[in-house]
């Protein structure tokens, strides 16, 4: 088949031009998409009476079966049609002869491309929307399972206030749900049809975009064809609710890695998640969690790259836009990847809850308690603050914790102090006194998990 466009021109490309402008080699992840368009298209053609209804029945089932051969694997695409626009349009050629040619009535690729792109970024928001409820799940699940089990809440990774470990998984539970809102919110704009936009300036032919965006399920017709084929906000939108997405895997990645080391010993991840070393038998490396976190840089740099393709582009399309896909695709990936196995991971690892235990039981991380402890007994805060400061200091200073005071101690101090400082500091009163909406005692972390619940009913 020759170029479509090759009456204009007097020689034939550059094999390397062919090599370098093609696109076949990536886009062709949208043959799919790109013939759900076109079934629509031509549909909405016959209906109109822009080509004949034999026609466009004939560009129908030409088209139907191509795509049972394109799930069956059965058809290979070639560099010298560019894209998958005109490899298909070669394949329906071959398929039902030159009537195909009357496919292309009414669009360019330019609006084709776009419309693709959207039917593509809708159906891959829904799948990953489920797989990021399938993580919110695992979560519950652990959450769940330990609304009893205490463990140092850290700021600047120093232990700070003992919290229940339901408590903080939870965190990330609300985080997803965020993402997950983002990504519900972002449908509004992918649901956006650009075909009918033509090339730039719309067409000629009496087409009906209402009946396009119906038979694709479309919510909105873009207003204005330049805007129509030169929009890839709903790309970049993505990619940046994308972005926020991986910074939260990451983020939680990465405590899971530090609880799961000797260091901490919080957690043990299961056997099936992690790898060993070459050379060191004793290693168990948490691979999985640290790939989660070292692919939020490519997520990242996929934003990156398109904010900066498209950042001088004049209206209406340019080549340079054919960079908008493997960004797209890639970050696709690498979701679903990450997503898919992030949520099995949580479900399957170990709660070491004694080790949490003792840590919260060897810190200061109760000091504050004995703070709104003298502010309950009439001392001003911060007069509270600073003897609680000289308490800690000596209690370092001769190697003890909180609870290992003696009452002669404490009223050395203060003679606001008496017997029931020690039920104060204990972990579980620590944790249960912080009852406010959200805190971590226990009572509020159950209401919490009624709320994550109530999510999914």
């Amino acid at each position: 088949m020759e170029k479509l466009w090759g009456g204009r021109f007097t020689k034939e490309t550059n094999k390397l031009v062919d090599e370098f402008t093609a696109s076949i080699h990536f886009d062709q992840k949208l043959a799919l998409e790109d013939i759900e368009g076109s079934l629509a298209h031509v549909q909405m053609l016959g209906e109109c009476g822009i080509i004949p209804l034999e026609d466009a029945d004939a560009i129908i089932i030409g088209l139907e079966k191509i795509e049972k051969k394109i799930v069956n694997g059965e058809v290979e695409f070639a560099t010298e049609h560019e894209d998958i626009h005109m490899n298909i349009e070669k394949m329906l050629h071959d398929e039902i002869g030159p009537v195909a040619g009357k496919l292309h009535t009414g669009r360019s690729r330019n609006d084709q491309v776009a419309t693709d792109m959207h039917i593509y970024l809708k159906r891959k928001t829904v799948d990953i929307i489920k797989l990021v409820e399938e993580v919110q799940k695992s979560i519950l699940g652990q959450a769940e399972a330990n609304v009893e089990t205490i463990m140092p809440g850290y700021t600047h990774l120093q232990r700070a206030q003992p919290i229940l470990f339901a408590h903080h998984l939870l965190a990330y539970f609300w985080m997803l749900e965020r993402d997950k809102e983002r990504l519900r919110d972002s449908l509004k704009r992918i649901n956006w049809l650009p075909l009918g936009a033509g090339a730039l300036a719309g067409t000629t032919f009496p087409i009906k975009r209402e009946r396009t965006a119906e038979l694709l399920q479309f919510k909105q017709i873009y207003p204005n064809s330049l805007d129509a084929v030169s929009d890839r906000d709903f790309i970049l939108e993505f990619l940046s609710i994308a972005s926020i997405l991986m910074t939260h895997i990451s983020r939680l990645s990465e405590e899971l890695i530090l609880w799961s080391s000797q260091e901490f010993q919080f957690i043990e991840l299961d056997d099936s998640f992690c790898t060993g070393s070459s050379i060191m038998p004793q290693k168990k490396n948490p691979d999985v969690p640290e790939l989660l976190r070292g692919k939020t840089g490519r997520v990242y740099g996929n934003l990156m790259g398109l904010l900066t393709v498209l950042k001088g582009l004049p209206l209406a399309y340019n080549k340079d836009m054919q960079e908008d896909k493997e960004g797209m695709f890639d970050t696709v990936e690498t979701l679903e990847g990450s997503l898919s196995l992030l949520a099995p991971m949580i479900e399957t690892m170990k709660v070491n809850r004694d080790n949490m235990y003792v840590a919260v039981s060897q810190d200061f991380s109760n000091a504050t308690d004995i703070a709104d402890y003298l502010v309950t007994k009439g001392l001003p805060f911060r007069q509270a603050h600073e003897i609680i400061g000289k308490i800690v200091l000596y209690a370092i200073q001769h190697q003890k914790f909180l609870l290992d005071l003696t009452m002669e101690e404490y009223k050395s101090f203060s003679p606001m102090f008496s017997d029931d400082i020690y039920t104060i500091l204990q972990p579980k009163h620590v944790v249960d006194a912080r009852d406010s909406f959200g805190g971590t005692g226990k009572q509020q972390v159950l209401v919490q998990l009624q709320l994550a619940f109530d999510k999914f009913n």
